[in-house]
């Protein structure tokens, strides 16, 4: 099964985004919308090998069947498959969910059309991660790889087994060609940043290939990069005159297991089982792709897509409504044993999602301002008689984790914020970090009004006889842009404690195609968004947070400071785990000090429902659901739930 990155390995963005997930909220589908042609590596490379008889002049090469950046792999390398699936599930049936909005195009690579996630699932990766490893990556289109010590180059070996759907072979020169077109027709930020590090590829042989690394650049997280690279097949690209850049709903073959069967714009996407897929013995594709198709359908918003879902127009929901989740749920089908409803555990990282102020524009550039804007988002409030107390307060960027800033900085990581201590607030040093007030039971907190309404006046925001406030003329507005009408009753409470503060808040809902365009060109002042981060970090950080990626669509706040530049290329130049756990607590105690995101709530469960007939794991592995990947099909449950007329 193709495996995209997860959140401990944050793909690199190679697409615009794509059409927005909605309340369904997939884990799986938020790793797949960031395009999925890499995946950032993090920490210096140990090998893993262990063969290392060979050498270049005076340097040994390593031969190895994975990678880790950082610490040892899990499995090694005569592995008989992973230890969380189910190596004799059944395989058939069909998995089918659902996505909100719409789509015309299937093509990710491109800032043109709305792509969906299920475009990139025929596709496959020379590595894959796995869901019970934070920091390894696995030969999947590859057998092995090599690479010096100095790490100046990796060489891929790949398998000859493998080929396209088609049943052409998977080559070196597909590799090299993927390469070649993404740095010609990619997006631009994607194909400068990765050509600055990754100038050339060379094919070697019919199935080897070779990347070569630039001079003068850390060599942390390079060869990670390198294995997420997915394969294009060239022949189709040259036959068909096709271009990355376009908006198309035609796709080149992949190489896995499943392949496209019908594309029926804003109605559904089915993928069918490549019945003579190339992988399927390898040990770490045994218990996976267990199902015949993979559906998704398309719903105008979450309250049709859940009568759909009611009716068996699809089979299984990841919701992530509050609302929903406690009060919709009472039907008969779930009364009577027919639909499962429970919650699972979800061990990886929370996606750090809030509100977020466009610092592009002016009003923002001040911190008291933004601070002030945010203490009137009440999450106690919020939480309790919105969302039956059901999610617990996001702080951090990297929530739960050893990543985490807690409290006062201390050992390495006061050491490394004391090397950018010329740039940052004196107070980052001696304080406590930075904890978001969590608010109060009322809808408006007085306490929270008049400490806000303080650091206005502080910032020369003073309001008028009519209660607006104004600086130097200027009135202080804001605009809310949305397009998920299930966030209305979340957002609304929030504008109107604006109003009460003095600001001119606005709240504008808009469709899909005019949201799409107003993100991507910057056009907004507050969106609700999220950074998708990793338990590993390392050079990708920087599309997130950095200065030279500022206007990058995966930095919608487009955040810029250049101590944090500082100490993401000390992260990059780090060479063990600790450092780099320290070094992104440092990083994150600034970015929270900074607050350019309102912190909102997150989950530590997965909520799903589906139709009894699917079957999963138990436990799950730590860092994914795999509904898609590793659950399988009941045929039995199936053909009793059909005869019961369920669907």
């Amino acid at each position: 099964m193709h495996r995209s990155p997860t959140r401990r390995h944050p793909a690199v963005a190679v697409a615009a985004a794509p059409a927005r997930p909605g309340e369904q909220g997939l884990r799986w589908l938020g790793a797949l919308l960031l395009g999925g042609a890499l995946a950032f590596g993090a920490g210096m490379a140990r090998a893993q090998s262990d063969d290392a008889g060979t050498s270049e002049g005076d340097e040994k090469i390593i031969t190895s069947y994975g990678f880790s950046d950082l610490g040892t792999l899990k499995y090694d390398e005569n592995f008989s498959h992973l230890d969380y699936v189910n190596v004799d599930a059944p395989k058939g049936g069909e998995m089918s969910t659902w996505a909100r909005g719409t789509f015309d195009s299937m093509n990710p690579y491109s800032r043109k059309g709305r792509a969906h996630g299920f475009s990139v699932l025929p596709y496959e990766r020379l590595m894959t991660s796995v869901a019970d490893d934070a920091y390894g990556s696995y030969c999947l289109l590859c057998s092995t790889l090599e690479y010096p010590e100095s790490q100046d180059w990796v060489i891929f070996n790949l398998r000859p087994e493998a080929t396209f759907s088609d049943g052409t072979p998977l080559t070196a020169e597909d590799v090299k060609f993927t390469y070649d077109i993404l740095m010609e027709q990619g997006l631009p930020s994607f194909s400068s940043a990765v050509k600055a590090m990754i100038p050339s590829v060379e094919v070697l042989g019919p199935h080897k290939v070779k990347f070569n690394f630039a001079d003068g650049i850390p060599r942390k997280g390079l060869i990670s990069q390198a294995g997420y690279f997915i394969v294009f097949q060239k022949k189709w690209y040259e036959d068909t005159g096709a271009r990355l850049d376009e908006s198309r709903l035609e796709n080149s073959p992949g190489s896995g297991p499943y392949v496209y069967d019908q594309i029926e714009v804003n109605r559904r996407i089915v993928l069918k089982k490549n019945p003579d897929y190339w992988g399927k013995d390898l040990p770490i594709n045994k218990g996976t792709a267990n199902f015949d198709t993979l559906r998704v359908e398309f719903f105008a918003d979450s309250n049709a897509a859940l009568e759909g879902f009611k009716a068996g127009a699809y089979t299984f929901r990841q919701e992530t409504s509050s609302l929903t989740w406690a009060t919709q749920y009472d039907f008969p089908k779930v009364e009577n044993g027919t639909i499962v409803k429970t919650e699972l555990p979800d061990g990886d990282l929370p996606t750090a999602t809030g509100f977020v102020f466009n610092l592009r524009k002016e009003k923002f550039q001040d911190p008291r301002v933004r601070k002030a804007l945010g203490m009137m988002f009440n999450f106690t409030w919020t939480n309790d008689t919105l969302q039956y107390g059901l999610f617990a307060h996001r702080q951090s960027f990297w929530q739960n984790s050893d990543l985490e800033a807690k409290g006062v900085p201390e050992g390495r990581e006061l050491e490394l914020l004391k090397t950018v201590e010329d740039l940052i607030d004196p107070a980052i040093l001696t304080e406590p970090v930075f904890v978001a007030d969590d608010g109060s039971d009322r809808q408006l907190d007085r306490g929270a009004l008049r400490a806000a309404s303080a650091l206005l006046n502080d910032a020369g925001w003073v309001a008028g006889d009519d209660g607006i406030r104004r600086k130097d003329g200027e009135v202080l507005s804001l605009e809310f842009i949305e397009n998920n009408p299930s966030n209305d009753r979340i957002i609304l409470p929030y504008i109107d404690n604006l109003k009460r503060l003095g600001v001119q808040a606005v709240y504008n809902r808009i469709d899909d195609s005019q949201y799409t365009d107003r993100v991507r060109n910057h056009d907004f002042e507050m969106i609700f968004d999220s950074y998708t981060n990793g338990l590993e970090e390392a050079r990708g950080i920087s599309q997130r947070y950095g200065c030279d990626d500022r206007d990058d669509v995966f930095n919608p706040a487009g955040y810029c400071d250049p101590a944090v530049d500082k100490l993401i290329e000390r992260l990059i130049e780090t060479d063990n785990l600790e450092d780099m756990q320290a070094a992104v607590r440092a990083i994150d105690r600034i970015m929270r000090h900074a607050y350019f995101m309102v912190p909102v709530w997150y989950l530590d469960k997965y909520w799903v429902a589906y139709y009894d007939m699917f079957e999963h794991p138990d436990p799950l592995p730590p860092y994914s659901l795999g509904n898609l990947d590793f659950w399988w099909y009941n045929a039995e449950k199936g053909q009793q739930l059909k005869a019961a007329g369920a669907f």
